[in-house]
């Protein structure tokens, strides 16, 4: 079954349409929700009155003060309130919520709350957060630091031949997924809630409903539904819309449906933070690297959701797949008075090696070598350190996986051949590439405080059920796991069943987040059927080696019972919290991503022509599912880098619809090559590393070094423009006419 195309497991039910996802669910007595949200950026709230126009007395209305629990989102720091009370700390916050049966008058009355508020000074940006002039969250706007030390940094500048600063940025980006937030709920007193709804973490939803309504675990009940995309956008936000759902439903005392349309999903979601990080970088005269001092800071909007996580793996990816036994990064989340940002796939990585991989071509031209040169010189190698200290134990040869990705490319020959065609043409051709890591599993000791549990239920016609609650939004999690469960067993792919994430049916597996899925939670399906079969074996009613028929008689001459199985940490991870130093992750993924563009002077387009992607990921279990990991992380990739520009307006998102919030189309999508290098991870499913994360980080800095190729300019921030390119190019093209003239 590994390593096979096979079918996947949720297909007929979405090729047929009979897939149920939370817009199909209806109720007998169901009512519609809506939020009602502030349009002040921060302020106090002074009066609300409800203006004539509907049947108030029909509605149901839910303010803070109808809150049973605790008016905080359970997640890291609890500062987010449901319903903002007195305050609001950014436009489009929920200030309290109304449902009626007929929609239309819901639309209707959503227009007739005024509220009056007193505004109070905003801020926007990092900058002015860290200066701290103006105090929006604590006592000096900061949700979380960090220091990552490795060696003395300060002691290498003197020494140094060169010294290469730059500043690099990104913007936010909206995860875009196809099918936005909605959540049906049902709650009263004696039941207590249940809630369905399009998610990616079940349990994040039950402890935040726990805590909400101040009820204990038995009387809190999550279902996913099945969901139409999240990339990370649907990790922690669906605890606030399941929870504006099921206060509704308490007061109500009948079920409540909860829909965001897309204009409101984007204005009041969480998007990727943006991003500003500087590098110093200390350089011998062999061109090795000496120091490294990095300042990375993240902007986390109004409340802390994960910003202190994001943060967490920016930092530790900063400094990238190179060898330099001094590295200082210090880090940085802040507040400011924009909506909260939060996960979206890559989690922080891809901001730091943005900067990373654009500053590593900085530094390399400024040294007098090629940009692969001065990489092939500086790269990790097995045994070397990380700047956590951690020691590659796996095999690596990224001086390998370098040249075969710049072989595969052509690299070489079209460097040349577009150097000479860019001397005589406005459409300007260049290549460029990254080269980087990404981190699979949860940061350090994150796994080790999730203690994952999976079962394996023998079933009555013979075959198996996978019972977890990693939810599948569409990257194939039923399918891989019931190929690591058939191929562990050695039965069809058929006889594995999976049960769909229900926190009254399922243990509490954790996340489906951080590229943990088939690495972690994989292994744990592979241990879980290990000890089912050696139970079958145990009992006598099954022999090695079997038949898939042997097998289902087994089973059903033992009946119905469960394998259960916790996570276990690999032997040898050792992590500090407090010193940031010790083995960051069990396993890395490491890529070359190589991309070819065309530069239009005259207009200031780019058009991404070509794009290969080589990445070394463990054991592929499923080609067709990773392939197409690997190709959609380069979609949006391709996006961060040139087009999903946010523009805020007051701290929030302005152009919040499709048809002025620019996603790349197959018009922008280039040719994309994908290919694999298996060095199988013993601690992984039957070898496998973590793959959903990693396409994300490279394509915007391999993008924009293709860029530079083209055009002889350095741009140093993301999304770029035509616009951008147009202002870097006027002094060029000027200059160009002057000289023209002049030799006319």
């Amino acid at each position: 079954m590994v390593g096979a195309p096979v079918r996947r497991k949720e297909v007929q039910g979405k090729l047929t349409g009979t897939a149920e996802y939370i817009a199909d669910l209806v109720m007998p007595g169901m009512l519609h929700g809506a939020s009602i949200r502030s349009t002040q950026p921060r302020a106090r709230i002074r009066k609300i009155t409800y203006q004539a126009g509907v049947p108030w007395d029909e509605f149901v209305i839910v303010t803070s003060d109808d809150i049973p629990g605790k008016n905080r989102v359970a997640l890291i720091l609890d500062d987010q309130p449901y319903l903002a009370d007195d305050q609001v700390n950014h436009l489009h916050e929920p200030i309290l919520l109304i449902a009626h049966e007929n929609v239309d008058l819901l639309r209707k009355a959503r227009t007739l709350v005024a509220i009056e508020y007193e505004p109070m000074t905003p801020i926007f940006d990092v900058h002015a957060s860290l200066s701290g002039e103006t105090l929006v969250w604590g006592s000096d706007n900061v949700f979380k630091r960090y220091l990552m030390n490795k060696g003395d940094v300060d002691s290498v500048w003197e020494k140094a031949s060169f010294i290469v600063e730059g500043e690099y940025s990104t913007g936010a980006q909206e995860q875009l997924y196809i099918e936005p937030n909605g959540m049906l709920a049902v709650a009263n007193p004696t039941e207590g809630v249940t809630v369905w709804g399009s998610m990616q973490c079940p349990y994040y939803v039950h402890r935040a409903l726990m805590q909400l309504f101040a009820l204990p675990a038995d009387k809190i009940r999550v279902v996913q539904q099945e969901t139409g995309g999240a990339f990370g956008g649907k990790e922690e936000f669906p605890s606030v819309i399941a929870g504006h759902a099921a206060l509704l439903a308490w007061k109500a005392g009948k079920p409540v449906k909860l829909i965001y349309d897309r204009e409101e999903d984007m204005a009041a979601t969480t998007k990727r933070h943006p991003s500003r990080t500087r590098h110093r970088t200390a350089v011998d005269a062999d061109g090795r690297l000496l120091g490294i001092d990095i300042e990375f800071t993240i902007d986390g909007g109004a409340y802390a959701t994960l910003s202190g996580v994001v943060l967490s793996r920016g930092t530790i990816h900063a400094p990238g797949p190179y060898l330099c036994e001094n590295i200082r990064v210090r880090s940085t989340a802040v507040a400011t008075n924009s909506p909260p940002h939060g996960a979206f796939r890559g989690f922080g990585a891809p901001q730091s090696i943005f900067a990373l991989e654009r500053h590593m071509n900085r530094v390399a031209q400024v040294v007098g070598l090629s940009p692969e040169e001065f990489r092939r010189r500086n790269f990790l190698r097995t045994g070397d350190a990380t700047a956590t200290g951690q020691i590659v134990n796996q095999p690596l040869d990224l001086v390998g996986l370098q040249e075969r990705a710049l072989r595969e490319a052509d690299y070489y020959a079209k460097i040349e051949r577009f150097r000479k065609s860019n001397a005589t043409s406005a459409l300007r051709k260049g290549i460029g590439f990254a080269t980087f890591f990404h981190g699979a599993g949860f940061t350090g000791s994150g796994e080790r405080y999730l203690q994952s549990v999976l079962e394996v239920e023998t079933m009555a016609d013979g075959g198996v059920c996978i019972l977890c609650s990693m939810t599948e939004m569409g990257q194939g999690t039923n399918t891989v796991l019931t190929q690591v469960a058939a191929e562990t067993l050695g039965i069809p792919y058929d006889q594995v069943y999976i049960l769909r994430p229900d926190t009254a049916k399922v243990p509490n597996s954790g996340p489906t987040v951080a590229s943990r899925t088939s690495m972690i939670i994989g292994k744990l399906v592979e241990r879980a059927c290990l000890e089912l079969q050696g139970r079958l074996i145990g009992a006598g009613h099954l022999r090695t080696p079997y038949t898939a028929e042997e097998f289902a008689a087994a089973v059903r001459a033992c009946g119905v019972f469960r394998s259960g199985v916790q996570y276990q940490e690999p032997p040898g991870i050792h992590w500090n919290d407090e010193t940031y130093q010790g083995e960051a992750y069990g396993a890395y993924s490491w890529a070359v991503y190589v991309a070819e563009v065309t530069v239009d002077t005259l207009t200031g387009e780019t058009q991404v022509d070509n794009f290969l992607a080589l990445q070394e990921v463990g054991r592929v279990l499923n080609p067709v599912l990773a392939a197409g990991q690997i190709e959609g992380g380069v979609v949006q990739g391709l996006g961060f880098a040139l087009l999903e520009k946010v523009e805020w307006r007051d701290g929030a998102m302005a152009n919040n619809q499709l048809t002025n919030y620019i996603i790349p189309t197959t018009m922008d999508v280039p040719p994309i090559r994908v290919l694999f290098e298996e060095v199988p991870y013993e601690h992984g499913a039957l070898g496998a590393k973590g793959i959903g994360e990693l396409p994300m980080d490279g394509p915007a800095p391999a993008i924009l070094n293709a860029i530079e190729n083209a055009t002889g300019i350095s741009f140093q921030h993301v999304p770029l423009t035509p616009e951008d390119i147009l202002r870097a190019l006027e002094p060029k093209l000027r200059a160009a006419e002057i000289l023209e003239e002049e030799m006319v």
